[in-house]
């Protein structure tokens, strides 16, 4: 009787530690469907798809492995800054830009800006228009050697109305930004 009771106890207190587990992993990320509209929760914030922009989402491969990758503008509920968020295709990453950080040491946090959101596509060759000045250069001005053709799909933001955005690709698994106007 007396093992009985004490196996009793240690179901109990195994199965009381497993829903703790799962409750501290539920409060980290939880996520929903709710009209074609994705939201995330963590402990801190909300994360959900824009309404400001008209396109919000797109697809590309980003890392070349042949399995596209999700790309969302998403807002954050906390502070009301908008970012990207980029699920990869073999579900096993995913990053987020903005939402209040700095966006690859480019000088803005958040990219509610961005009025043209498109794929760049893979084997295209950009550059960085402009100078240390700040002054639009021509495709004449760049060398051939500061010229990057894209091994893999970028994704594409600019200001609609006004000139400025450019391009973030992966390069090496690092993050990269080509500067467009």
């Amino acid at each position: 009787m007396k093992n009985i009771i004490l196996l009793l106890i240690a179901i109990t207190i195994t199965s009381c530690k497993k829903e703790n587990e799962n409750e501290s992993k539920d409060s980290e990320i939880v996520k929903s469907e709710t009209s074609h509209t994705q939201i995330e929760k963590n402990k801190n914030d909300t994360i959900e798809i824009s309404k400001k922009h008209k396109i919000n989402k797109i697809t590309c491969d980003l890392d070349g492995d042949d399995l596209e990758e999700t790309v969302e503008i998403v807002t954050s509920t906390k502070n009301g800054k908008s970012g990207l968020r980029i699920v990869f295709g073999n579900g096993k990453r995913t990053d987020y830009f903005g939402m209040g950080n700095d966006i690859l040491k480019q000088g803005f946090n958040e990219i509610d800006w961005a009025g043209i959101f498109e794929k760049a596509p893979k084997n295209k060759t950009y550059w960085n228009n402009l100078n240390d000045e700040g002054e639009i250069v021509s495709e004449e001005e760049i060398k051939e050697s500061d010229k990057i053709k894209l091994q893999n799909d970028g994704i594409f933001i600019h200001a609609e109305e006004s000139c400025g955005g450019g391009i973030i690709y992966l390069k090496n698994g690092k993050y990269e930004w080509i500067q467009q106007e």
